[in-house]
Order: C-alpha cells, then structure tokens, then sequence
C-alpha cells in the first residue's frame, strides 16, 4: 500500500522505526508518542477513549443524521440499490437504534453487545454507552460492491416536539460524538417540509463541534416543491443552519430527491442530477483521501491533548499543599476563562485548541486537583517533535505514494459508471450535443447566423475580427469568454472567421449563454465541415446542403 520509509534505509526511518504501511505509522506514533501523554494526564476521562488498531484500519465511514421521515434509510437503499439486514422505512420514526452497515461475504446482523468486543471493528470503546445503548445498535452486514469502500452508519431519527423530552436511555449526543471524531463524513439530512431543528437535533449538530470539515448537508426531497417554493425552502434552511452552526463559512447543501422514484416536480431535474453528481462525487473521493484524513484526525487529537496537559498541570500547580484545597479548587473552577488566556499566552496556543470552557468546568468538579500529575515536558516536547517532523514526513510520502497508486473510489451500486451511455449526466446537452449525429448541429441554425454575417461586411469571403467582435459583444459576456470562443472558432488561426467559423461562434455564445462550460479544445464534432481533415464529413455536409 504506502511505504514509510526509504527503501535504501532498509525499511527504516531515522529513529529505526519499521513502518510497511502509512497506517502502521500512524498506530506507532500515537502508541509510542500521544498515548502516553494522553494516560498520564487523564485525556480519556475529559475527552476522548484511546484509540485501537481498528480506528486506525477501518473502512472510510460514513455517518446520516436527521430528523425522522427525512429519508435516512432510503438514502443508503439508494447508494446501495439493494435493502440490507435491518432496514425498516416508513413516515413514521422506524429507525430506533443505530446500524452500522458494512461489508461482509455472509448476509446477517451482529447485536452490539457482540460487536463491542469485536477487535476487528472500531467499536469497541462504545461499551461505556451501556447496554441502554448496545441494545440499540447492530452491524447489517451484506456482500454489495459500494460497501467494498466505505461503512455507512444509520442513526435514529432525531425526536421533535414532545416526543424529545423521552428519554433514550443513552447519552445521545455523545454518542453522536464520538461517531463524529472517527467517521471521514457526516451527512445532515434535512426534508423539504421538514426545516425546523429541534432542540434534540440542535444539540446534535454541536455535538459536531471540531468537525466542521466534515459535515455536508443535503436538502432531500426537494422534488416535492416547485422551484419558487425551493428558493424559499432553501433560504430558509440556510437561515436555521446559520443559528446552529458557529461558523463564518457557508455549509455546502446540496438539493435533490434521492431515491429511485420518479421526480413529482421535474422542473429542476438538470439541477438535481448536478447535485446529485456532486454529491457522488464527495463519497467517492472518501477511500482516496482516507490516510490524509486519519492524519488529520491525529494532528487535531494530539493538539487538544497538548491544551489539557497544560491545563491540567496548571491546576496542579495553584493547589496548596495543605490547607483550603477545596476552597482553592472552586475558585480555579470560577476563573478557567481567565486560566485560558493566562495559558494561551504562555505557551502561544490558538484560541480555537481550547475545550469548551463549561463542559470543562462541569467536568473538574469530579476530580480531586491535588491528586493531578505536574508537567512533564519531555512528554510535551516528544508530541511536538511528533508533530514538527515526523508526521510531515508521513504526509509528503503519502503524496508521494498515492500518485503511484491507482485511483481509489467507491463503486458499484448508485456509483457504476454511467457517463458512457446516453443517461450520463450532461450527455447531449451543451458542448456534447450533436456528438452522436451525421449531420453538423450547428447547421441547423446555420441561416440564422448567415444572415448576420453578410451584415458585417466580408471580405473575400471571411469578416475581420474587429466586425466580428462587434457583434459578438452584443451576447454581454465577459471579454475573457468571446476570447476563449474566438480562439476555438477561428479554425485556421488567420485572424479572421468564414461563414462556417462565425456560425461556429454563434454556437459557442449560445451554448455559453445556456448555462455551460466551454471545452479547452473544440471537439471533432464542431469542427466546421471545411475545416476537417476526413473528405467525408464535406461529403456528408455538402449532401445535407443540397
């Protein structure tokens, strides 16, 4: 797979550490540099569990979250074009629990309970959720292609109105959090009639705090509205999202009605194919972007653990040794804002490493400070040296190996290739209409753009480029757009357009105008009929003419 090191080191970097595959370095920088700093300063109680060789080795995953009816399940029926073990849907809340669906030659359902202690699976550290939780958590496993790739986690519908004050059983928005440090991708799922956030789901989407890169949000059956109501629909959304999620960055929406349905509106159905494509486009980029990910995921971890050693060491340090303890501890409780900056400044940390200052004040009411370890730099300097060369050195070699790898996407299901045959997405429309036809397409207005053409004055047959930038100026796009039309109408590269070559621009403007890209190079089937190397297509035009 990745090589770590130089294979003229003997498969050896500089410390003499064995690395075969970019994960077997990631598993040995944490055990060896991170873990030991996290132990020590009790990162696990405050944050998150240790990590195991599975988080390490498991398929990209993939995490949907929404309200209940927004079409969760039907979501992963779609991607995987075939049901799997467990899968109930309805309009009413059937999704009860979480599935984890993923990949296995033998068609079945694992329980939680038996899948915690799997050592194979990255779920092991859910066993302190309880048996509230495991009871309502299964692995659906099946033998389908997309599945090859990526694991697809389904989770129940998040509650609104009275149904919300029910209690689950289980922390629920932590749970949400921890799926939420180790899956490649979280999808909120929101329905068109469905745009309100409840306080459950409110407090699910923070529960993502961190993970901002993460998170896409797909507004799903957006067919169910015409397309005055869907700006109204989208507007709206982007207005809620805008409450909830604290960032200055738009969150990427993408529309659509994704199931294997007819469209009850197809107004918009160019636009939902697009973002339907988008949307494809995004999960199967997930396996080749899987170690950079992983990496980053380190890099975020070992930062957080670096601020709580500081954090926790401080502490330490404003203890008395003897009496007030208690007293003393209440008031470094009451002034941990203040600690932040004071730690902010002495040790050069972002504001943005810091953990949220009140869950962390609720936190240390349960700890004893006096008992808290000192700082210990050499651990300290051990992360940093981690993260100053080693982990740099991983990231350039896993450039450097990926370009020698073959692409890795997900396929089958939703994702089998089909821009070959004529349901490609964009086949026949704009640049590539015509492609499949005898005649010339641009013929068919060609009487059109003649008539314009013998009003500027040719010249032996051809209009200067000053006559036909004139007109051409009359479409209103930019200049750097007629230039790039010029460029690939102007057939022979004289400076000036024949009949065909202005006809040929006028079909360029109107494709532009339409709403699509223009191609870097002309292609073989808008070559005017003149201009082209095969006597035959002259032929065929000129038998067209006649």
């Amino acid at each position: 797979m990745f090589t770590w090191v130089n294979k003229e080191q003997g498969g050896r970097n500089k410390e003499g550490d064995m690395f075969q595959t970019v994960t077997e370095g990631l598993q040995s920088l944490y055990a060896k540099k991170l873990l030991p700093l996290e132990e020590t300063y009790l990162f696990h109680d405050f944050h998150s569990p240790a990590l195991e060789d599975a988080d390490f080795q498991n398929k990209p995953m993939v995490l949907l979250v929404g309200q209940y009816s927004t079409g969760k399940t039907t979501f992963i029926r779609y991607l995987l074009e075939q049901d799997f073990p467990g899968m109930r849907i309805g309009p009413e809340p059937t999704t009860d629990g979480f599935i984890a669906v993923m990949y296995n030659e033998n068609e079945g359902i694992v329980p939680g309970n038996a899948l915690v202690v799997d050592p194979k699976k990255p779920f092991r550290k859910l066993n302190a959720f309880g048996n509230a939780f495991l009871n309502r958590f299964i692995c659906s496993q099946m033998p389908n292609q997309v599945l090859q790739s990526i694991s697809i986690i389904d989770t129940p519908g998040i509650l609104s109105g009275e149904k919300q004050r029910i209690s689950r059983g289980y922390d629920f928005s932590e749970v949400l959090r921890w799926f939420g440090e180790r899956v490649d991708r979280i999808i909120l799922l929101f329905d068109a009639h469905k745009l309100d956030i409840s306080d459950e789901f409110s407090q699910a989407i923070k529960a993502f705090r961190g993970q901002d890169d993460k998170i896409r949000v797909v507004l799903n059956k957006a067919d169910q509205v015409d397309t005055q109501q869907l700006m109204r629909v989208y507007g709206a959304l982007m207005w809620s999202l805008g409450k909830v999620i604290n960032t200055p960055e738009v969150v990427r929406v993408y529309l659509g009605s994704f199931w294997a349905k007819p469209l009850q509106n197809a107004e918009n159905r160019h636009l939902f194919e697009a973002e339907t494509q988008d949307v494809f486009r995004d999960i199967q980029s997930l396996p080749r972007n899987a170690a950079l990910r992983k990496l980053n995921d380190l890099i975020k971890r070992a930062r957080l653990a670096k601020v709580h050693a500081y954090i926790i060491s401080y502490l330490k340090k404003e203890m008395p040794s003897l009496f007030g303890k208690e007293k003393k501890k209440e008031e470094l409780i009451a002034h941990l804002p203040e600690i932040y900056q004071i730690l902010q400044r002495e040790h050069h940390i972002s504001p943005g490493d810091f953990p949220n200052v009140i869950k962390m004040q609720e936190q240390l009411q349960h700890y004893d400070f006096s008992k808290f370890p000192s700082l210990k730099v050499k651990l300290i300097e051990s992360v940093d040296r981690m993260l100053s060369t080693k982990i740099s050195s991983l990231m350039n070699m896993i450039r450097e190996e990926e370009s020698k790898q073959p692409t890795q996407m997900v396929m089958g299901g939703a994702f089998e290739d089909s821009s070959d045959g004529p349901f490609g997405h964009g086949y026949g429309e704009g640049i590539s209409a015509g492609a499949d036809t005898e005649d010339w397409i641009v013929s068919r207005d060609k009487h059109r753009y003649d008539e314009i053409f013998y009003t500027l004055m040719p010249i032996n047959g051809k209009v200067t480029g000053i006559n036909a930038k004139r007109e051409m100026m009359n479409s209103r796009l930019p200049n750097t757009v007629l230039g790039k039309i010029w460029k690939l109408a102007d057939c022979d590269k004289d400076g000036m357009l024949d009949d065909e070559e202005f006809a040929l621009a006028q079909h360029l403007i109107k494709i532009k105008l339409e709403g699509f890209e223009l191609p870097t190079e002309l292609p073989n089937h808008l070559v005017p009929p003149s201009h082209r190397k095969n006597p035959t297509a002259d032929i065929l035009y000129n038998h067209q003419e006649d």
